[in-house]
C-alpha cells in the first residue's frame, strides 16, 4: 500500500511538472501581444474557460470535498495564476469594449463558482456526496476542453494537413491524460480524474495517429483555407491547456 501511495505521488508529480508546461505555453502569444500592444484577433474566451475550470479542480482537491488530492489543487492553484496573468495582459491591451466583455464575463463566473460553493458546502454533507457534485462538474468542463480539437481534427482529415495541429502540442495533451489517468487508476481511485483524462488520453492519442497518417502530406493548404483556419489563440488549435484532473 505504501509503494502504491509512493507511486500515486510520483505520477502526479509528472502530471504536475507537464500540466506546468501546458498553462506556460501561451505564453510566447502574450509576449507578442505586449510588444505588439495589441491583442488582434486573440480572443479570451479560452482563458475564462480555463480559469473556471481551474477554480473547480482546486475547490475539488480540498479536503472537505475530495481528501488526499494535495496534487490535484496545487497545480490548478498554479493554474489560476497563470491564467489570472494572461486575462490581466488581455485586459490592459484590449478595446475598451473587449474589457466591458471580460469584466462581465468574469463577474459571471465568479457568481456560478460562488453558487456552486455555497450549495455544496451548506446544503451537502460528506465528503462522498460533495465529491459527486464537484466532480461532475469538473468532468463536465474537462471533456468540453479535451473535444475542442474535434473541428481541427476533422479538418485534418478534410485537407490532408497537420499545419494547425502542432506535433509537441499533441504530445504534451497524451502525456497529461495518461499522466492522470494512471493517477487516478492508483490507491486511492479517483473515478472523477478517470472520467475526463480517458478521454483526453484517447483525444491526443487519436491527433497523435492523424499527425502520423498525414505529416508527409503537402494537404490543400490554399489561401481561402488559411483565412477560415486562422486561430485565433493557441488554445484553438489544441485543447485547453488547463490541468486534466
Amino acid at each position: 500500500m505504501v509503494q502504491q501511495s509512493l507511486a500515486r505521488n510520483v505520477v502526479g508529480i509528472i502530471g504536475n511538472v507537464i500540466s506546468f508546461g501546458l498553462f506556460f505555453s501561451p505564453a510566447p502569444t502574450f509576449y507578442g501581444i505586449i510588444k505588439k500592444k495589441s491583442v488582434e484577433e486573440f480572443k479570451p474566451d479560452p482563458y475564462l474557460a480555463t480559469l473556471l475550470n481551474c477554480a473547480f479542480w482546486v475547490f475539488y482537491g480540498m479536503p472537505f470535498v475530495h481528501p488526499n488530492s494535495t496534487l490535484v489543487y496545487t497545480i490548478n492553484g498554479i493554474g489560476i495564476v497563470f491564467e489570472v496573468v494572461y486575462l490581466t495582459i488581455f485586459y490592459i491591451y484590449s478595446a475598451k469594449k473587449e474589457r466591458k466583455k471580460l469584466v462581465l464575463y468574469l463577474f459571471i463566473e465568479a457568481i456560478f463558482f460562488v453558487a456552486i460553493v455555497l450549495i455544496t458546502m451548506l446544503a451537502v454533507h460528506g465528503t462522498t456526496k460533495r465529491s459527486l457534485i464537484v466532480g461532475v462538474i469538473c468532468d463536465i468542463f474537462n471533456i468540453m476542453m479535451y473535444v475542442s480539437p474535434l473541428t481541427i481534427m476533422a479538418k485534418v482529415i478534410k485537407t490532408k494537413s497537420v499545419k494547425y495541429m502542432p506535433f509537441w502540442l499533441s504530445v504534451a495533451n497524451f502525456l497529461n491524460g495518461l499522466c492522470w489517468t494512471t493517477y487516478a487508476l492508483l490507491h486511492p481511485f479517483d473515478i472523477y480524474v478517470l472520467i475526463s483524462n480517458s478521454v483526453g488520453a484517447v483525444s491526443g492519442l487519436v491527433q497523435l495517429i492523424l499527425y502520423a497518417c498525414y505529416c508527409s502530406c503537402k494537404g490543400e493548404n490554399i489561401e481561402q483555407d488559411d483565412r477560415e483556419m486562422k486561430p485565433t489563440s493557441i488554445h484553438e488549435i489544441s485543447p485547453s491547456e488547463s490541468f486534466r484532473a
